[in-house]
């Protein structure tokens, strides 16, 4: 049997990766590591990577014959995999498609109902469940009698859409093979990372860790990979980062965990084993802020940290740990800020506006904090995003932001507003604020040194407008942002003036 799975053109469409930098898709490269183990034949298909149009897609499926056509999807580039296998259902008929992903996971019936060339969704940790349906399908094919004993994945039989229970997750992760790399062009990720003093190095990712104990009401996290959180051990960890130092030059270490120093004991014995070996690697991980301490921090310097990233969300106490059920003290992060700039470690640091009933003062408090820390924070911003299965998906439809008829397959849905271009293709919650207020708020944080340039967006922009309303908000963004240039110049001291 051989399986065949893709990347959709767009990969995942977030700006970090916009600028001639990706990195290599760790969820497929580990199924596709796990399938070629137990003998069957897999194609990784990277169509970002490879600049695949429509059409190479449509005739490297058609050339292949793969009895299995895969994709991956979030919620941003859903679209995208939905049209792939419709593709894969016109170029290979006799092809079983599946889909997975974040996105599949979370709307599979959703999915399945909307689509008919979707013949299976996998949900959630996809390793095992693939490779028992790849096993079920290997002699009969389209017989779907065979799935029924499959946990974790959605099917169609009969016209019906039936939903298996969820799979239990895989409880040693050291149990799984290395990503399958070579199956992917990795020198075309061109994946490179800048190290202060260092400039741009050869960087690799990696996973240590899969699940999320804690609950923010807007992150699929804890429901994809659940919320007790598994480890691999301090010796692994080692071993793939040699593997990754020796095999592709790896200079840099991107950990692509949730939380990464969930257990300081972990983190000391990773930390303990890069000092002792004198690995030639930096390093940059996310972690919980309020769990970090200034010793672990030291020692985490001292094996090659040089950045974390971590989540405030809000700066209002209300908003961060009523709302968003965040549990984080103001003083911790002012504390962890201190002590990152003591250790000369880059702090980069998540903002989200437009949270549930958070008002234009609460908002305030957060684009005070970011221009607080101008020149010593790296801050990223969102507008908050509704994505299926989260906690927010729940009040946004209970409270009629989603309309009863929503449904994530189709686009253009009148009422729900979206920034395709800029944040993806993924409805925003917009409830307190202003659209005029969200805007001034964006604009002050690019003001103050974001890292990206808003306006450098706007004729992606103005291509995506899909409707009179798209117009209008755009037009609002753009006085709001003449505004603020007007202010800035107008504040700016002259020479010769009075002070």
């Amino acid at each position: 049997m051989k399986v065949q799975l893709f990347v959709p053109p767009a990969g995942y469409l977030a700006e970090r990766w916009s600028r001639g930098i990706s990195m290599p898709p760790l969820g497929i490269l580990y199924l596709a590591a796990v399938l070629e183990k137990e003998g069957f034949e897999v194609e990784v298909v990277p169509a970002d990577i490879l600049n695949l149009s429509w059409r190479e897609i449509a005739r490297k499926i058609e050339t292949s014959r793969a009895d299995i056509v895969g994709a991956t999807s979030t919620t941003e580039n859903r679209f995208q995999s939905f049209k792939l296998l419709q593709l894969a259902r016109q170029a290979n008929p006799e092809a079983i498609t599946v889909l997975g992903g974040p996105h599949a996971s979370m709307a599979a019936e959703d999915t399945l109902a909307h689509f008919p060339e979707i013949d299976i969704v996998v949900r959630g940790e996809g390793e095992l469940t693939m490779l028992e349906l790849c096993q079920a399908l290997k002699d009969k094919r389209k017989n779907f009698d065979n799935l029924k004993k499959i946990a974790g994945i959605s099917y169609r039989h009969n016209g019906q859409v039936i939903t298996n229970p969820p799979r239990t997750f895989l409880a040693d992760l050291d149990s799984l093979p290395y990503p399958a790399f070579h199956l992917v062009p990795f020198e075309k990720y061109n994946f490179k990372i800048q190290v202060p003093g260092k400039g741009l190095l050869p960087a690799a990712n990696m996973m240590t860790s899969r699940g999320c104990p804690f609950n923010c009401n807007f992150c699929a996290t804890p429901v994809n990979w659940g919320r007790h959180v598994r480890v691999r051990s301090p010796l692994k960890v080692i071993e793939e980062i040699e593997f990754l130092i020796d095999r592709y030059g790896a200079r840099v270490i991107y950990f692509y965990d949730d939380t990464f120093n969930l257990s300081a004991r972990r983190v000391e014995e990773i930390t303990e084993l890069m000092i002792a070996r004198r690995l030639p690697i930096n390093w940059c991980c996310e972690v919980r802020l309020d769990l970090m301490s200034k010793e672990l921090l030291s020692r985490m310097k001292e094996a090659g940290l040089f950045q974390i990233s971590f989540g405030l969300e809000a700066g209002s106490e209300r908003v961060r740990n009523e709302i968003i059920n965040k549990k984080i003290k103001i003083e911790d992060f002012h504390h962890l800020i201190s002590w990152c700039q003591e250790l000369e470690i880059i702090p980069s640091v998540f903002f989200i506006f437009s949270h549930p009933t958070e008002t234009w003062e609460e908002a305030q408090e957060t684009i005070k904090i970011i221009e607080e820390y101008q020149g010593k924070i790296e801050a990223t911003v969102a507008i908050l995003h509704i994505y299926p299965g989260t906690p927010l998906e729940r009040e946004a439809r209970e409270r009629g932001l989603l309309p009863p008829d929503f449904t994530w397959s189709k686009k253009h849905v009148r009422g729900i507003v979206t920034l395709p271009t800029a944040q993806g293709d993924v409805p925003l919650f917009i409830d307190r604020l202003t659209w005029a207020q969200i805007s001034e708020l964006l604009f002050r944080w690019s003001m103050s040194g974001g890292r990206i340039s808003l306006w450098r967006k706007a004729i992606n922009v103005f291509k995506n407008i899909r409707s009179l309303a798209d117009f209008k908000r755009y037009v609002i963004m753009a006085l709001v942002f003449a505004k603020l240039k007007i202010k800035k110049l107008w504040t700016k001291p002259r020479k010769g003036r009075n002070k």
